[in-house]
């Protein structure tokens, strides 16, 4: 095969020293990029964040921020990657000192403290910068000094700034000094990119290619497969490989447990596995979509899912994760599985002897375990349509966003006047497994939606599942939160002169 290239910051590396099991983080530092940092090897930090470029349809590229020490490096071959020492000595700069915008205000704001997480801040808030929905107000164009004020009206939203900036594109990135005030205050200063932009007027050509892969090395071998028909193959010839999308879960695997598969395949871009069609009774979602991806397609069209996608971990994480990955290892904590049973959604699994499809409820047999075969995959992801009326997903964890869930409930009711004709209610983190609801579901089917029915329904609720004490929660608390979760959606669904009542 062709030796391994990527194009880093405007020129072409070669591959040397990228082995199936190293990281993409590893494998810069090697080069001597060392502003990524790895912090937590996890995904959580954000120190190790870069920039990579992303189809935006098939003409145009997206720079897209991702965490470099989870995938592997040879997930990217043939690959573009913009790393924080490229972004003020990017092709068009006048000179090395030339500072990127995004480094500018972070400097002239004070949000680069120690500066150990700064680089990685910096890519994030570049992706931001770059993204082509932001659309900046005019009050928030920078002046003549280069500075921008954030006016009085702005001072209680903590979302999305005057000039278009979404703080959530930092969620995965943690400061570890003086706090996040001066990097907000620098993120919200930025105005558009200039028009000799040459990050921007990238953006404008497509995406690179992905390049069919082979490499054996270290006792491992990595490979991205150029069809279905390959990676049916290879897996009936290595049955124990492990596939890999944005390897936001196999990449903690391999650097926090040291799992050296024999074999990793990279399905990330496998057309089959990247659709999102929409017909008159469903929805299907490909499998390697990433979240980011389904968020933008659907803009909204989902509510359960956009409820969803802001408290599944990070922006940073959520451009890599895929629907598929989070269903595939079958942890009973995803945040996934709970929304996609209230939506009673259904997987279609392939493998080289055809196609099934399974109703999520039926797919998850115990814990990480579930019904699909050696040699199979999950292709896609299937909605049925009309939606419920009503839904709502909530999310009990320590922190309000990038955290682990320590009870997930997802709600669906479809209601004929005031009775509840269905009820779908998915639950995470009380089982082995995520569960459907049924002992509740029943209850509230055929009832009138009143504040006695979801009282007794909330009473049914707290006792789904085997709620255990764990160093996330306690079985007790676990038990009030399931109940409280049919309430809130009662009190958040009901006029309120009825909740009074």
């Amino acid at each position: 095969m062709d030796p391994i290239e990527m194009t880093v910051n405007g020129k072409v590396r070669t591959g040397t020293g990228a082995g199936p099991h190293t990281s993409l983080l590893d494998w810069l530092r090697g080069e001597g990029l060392t502003g990524a940092k790895e912090g937590c090897a996890e995904g959580e930090c954000g120190a190790c964040a870069v920039l990579v470029a992303r189809p935006d349809g098939p003409d145009r590229t997206r720079w897209t921020s991702v965490n470099a020490c989870l995938p592997p490096a040879l997930a990217f071959d043939g690959q573009e990657i913009v790393t924080a020492e490229g972004l003020g000595t990017a092709p068009g700069a006048c000179a090395v000192e030339d500072l990127h915008p995004v480094q500018r205000q972070m400097a002239d704001r004070g949000g680069s403290q120690c500066g150990y997480c700064t680089p990685g801040f910096v890519c994030s808030m570049a992706a931001e910068y770059y993204r082509p929905e932001r659309r900046p107000a005019e009050s928030s164009a920078p002046d003549a000094t280069g500075t921008s004020a954030v006016g009085e009206e702005h001072a209680a939203d903590h979302e999305t700034g005057p000039n278009g900036f979404d703080l959530h594109a930092l969620s995965g990135n943690l400061c570890r000094c003086t706090g996040y005030r001066p990097i907000r205050d620098a993120a919200y200063a930025l105005g558009s990119p200039a028009g000799d932009d040459a990050l921007a007027r990238r953006q404008d050509q497509p995406a690179p290619a992905p390049r069919h892969t082979r490499l054996s090395a270290d006792g491992g071998e990595f490979v991205r497969p150029g069809s279905l028909e390959e990676l049916f193959e290879l897996l009936e010839q290595t049955p124990d490989a492990v596939l890999v999308a944005g390897a936001t879960d196999a990449g903690v695997e391999r650097n926090i447990r040291h799992a050296r598969p024999p074999l990793v395949v990279a399905i990330d871009r496998l057309a089959p596995l990247r659709h999102l069609e929409t017909t008159e009774d469903r929805i299907e979602l490909g499998a390697a979509l990433t979240l980011t991806e389904i968020e933008r397609a659907l803009d909204g069209r989902v509510p359960l899912l956009a409820q969803l996608f802001p408290q599944f971990a990070s922006r940073l994480i959520r451009n890599g994760a895929t629907l598929g990955g989070n269903l595939a290892t079958g942890s009973p904590i995803g945040d996934a599985a709970p929304v996609l049973l209230a939506l009673d959604a259904s997987l279609v699994l392939a493998s080289a002897g055809g196609e099934r499809e399974v109703p999520l409820a039926e797919y998850f047999t115990g814990y990480r375990e579930s019904v699909r075969a050696a040699g199979e995959i999950i292709r896609a992801v299937r909605i049925p349509l009309p939606l419920a009326e009503t839904a709502a997903f909530y999310k009990i964890a320590k922190r309000r966003f990038d955290d682990i869930s320590s009870v997930a409930v997802a709600v669906a009711l479809r209601l004929d006047g005031d009775t509840v004709t269905q009820a779908r209610i998915g639950v995470g983190g009380v089982a082995a497994t995520p569960i459907r609801a049924r002992a509740t579901e029943e209850l509230l089917t055929g009832r009138p939606w009143t504040r006695e029915s979801a009282e007794a329904a909330a009473a049914a609720l707290a006792h789904e599942g085997t709620p255990i004490d764990d160093h996330r929660a306690s079985a007790r608390y676990r038990s009030a939160m399931l109940g409280q979760a049919l309430l809130k959606l009662y009190a958040e669904n009901t006029p309120a002169l009825e909740v009074a009542r």
